[in-house]
């Protein structure tokens, strides 16, 4: 470590950090001091995925979010920087993700100035980890946002992965998965393989399906008499074009329908949908051995406080002796991370 870093961080002008959470739909950059304390600024840019967004759309978020969160008069402080990206891993130096949200990175910090002594790229899921009280080393990380995903951390570093196969292949029971099995089920009334949802109408709406075609508002969430066939064969006609104009991912948008029509309306094939997305994150978690007592860090719109599949996932872990300690997102554990690279 030279001169002028020891003397930034020996007392005259106070060392920082940054921590970096680049994911699916936003990227969010927070600075903070190198040896403890809460956070001093925050910028928040767009999707920091490092395999599906391209290259110079990348360093464009990055470069926005951290100069929002770094003042200029403190961009020549900023000794550590630490990446938690959606598409990068540490299983290998070379993982395409890695290397290219570590070029990024790199271009977006030297167009604001700043020359960081420490600048390291972990998953997402890595620094979501990291972010629960007392920075975990070892242990479970469970995301269920868009897509789901559990992973076995060991020493900071994921060392296995169950789900993540992305939205075509995989990610049973998250967002994505919720939202299509919502208009699945709404198909499947309207051509009479499914029997009566809520669903059919809100997916409809949310669609952008003409209100002529709706029906009114029913007495109550099976009143189908106004579901005539042909009403029904006017639905199908423009919900499907409707859902193949859009990018597939954005399926995930109807999971909330999904969450109403269960709590607002009971409706049973709701409440079917969402217990078997719990399902499905219970055996994507026991597809790594899981030890009773272990600790699961999660993360996502769909496990927080207030998410649908919290109340029926913990029953499903419960018996496995597993708990859930819910994380908003990885920024904090980015910095954390970004402290540990920093003091060695």
């Amino acid at each position: 470590m030279n001169s002028d870093l020891n003397q930034t961080s020996a007392g005259r002008a106070p060392a920082y950090v940054v921590g970096l959470d680049a994911g699916g739909t936003r990227t969010r950059a927070v600075l903070a001091p190198a040896h403890g304390g809460a956070p001093e600024g925050e910028g928040v840019s767009g999707p920091g995925n490092a395999l599906t967004v391209p290259g110079a759309q990348l360093t464009e978020h990055l470069a926005e979010a951290l100069a929002q969160a770094v003042p200029e008069a403190l961009r020549g402080r900023v000794v550590a920087v630490a990446g938690g990206f959606a598409g990068a891993s540490r299983t290998a130096p070379d993982e395409p993700g890695r290397v290219k949200a570590h070029a990024a990175l790199t271009v977006a910090l030297g167009r604001l100035g700043i020359d960081a002594h420490s600048i390291e790229i972990h998953s997402d899921i890595e620094a979501a980890f990291a972010s629960a009280p007392g920075h975990p080393a070892d242990g479970l990380a469970l995301v269920a946002g868009t897509g789901a995903v559990a992973m076995r951390i060991t020493a900071r570093a994921c060392t296995a992965t169950a789900g993540g196969d992305g939205w075509l292949l995989g990610d049973d029971g998250g967002g994505f998965w919720i939202g299509r099995e919502a208009v699945r089920r709404a198909l499947r009334m309207a051509d009479g393989r499914g029997g009566p949802t809520a669903l059919a109408a809100s997916v409809g709406r949310a669609l952008d399906v003409p209100e002529d075609v709706l029906p009114a508002e029913p007495a109550g969430p099976y009143d189908t008499g106004a579901w005539t066939r042909a009403r029904r064969e006017a639905y199908r006609m423009h919900l499907l074009p409707a859902v193949l104009d859009r990018p597939p991912v954005q399926l995930a948008q109807l999971a909330p329908l999904v969450a109403e029509a269960a709590d607002r309306h009971k409706d049973p094939v709701a409440e079917g949908i969402l217990e078997t997305a719990a399902d499905h994150l219970a055996d994507t978690v026991r597809a790594l051995e899981p030890r009773s007592g272990e600790r699961i860090v999660a993360t996502g719109g769909l496990l927080g406080p207030d998410g649908p599949l919290t109340a029926p996932l913990t029953a499903r872990l419960h018996p496995l002796g597993l708990t859930l300690d819910w994380v908003a997102d990885g920024s904090r554990g980015a910095v954390a991370l970004a402290r540990l690279g920093y003091d060695g």
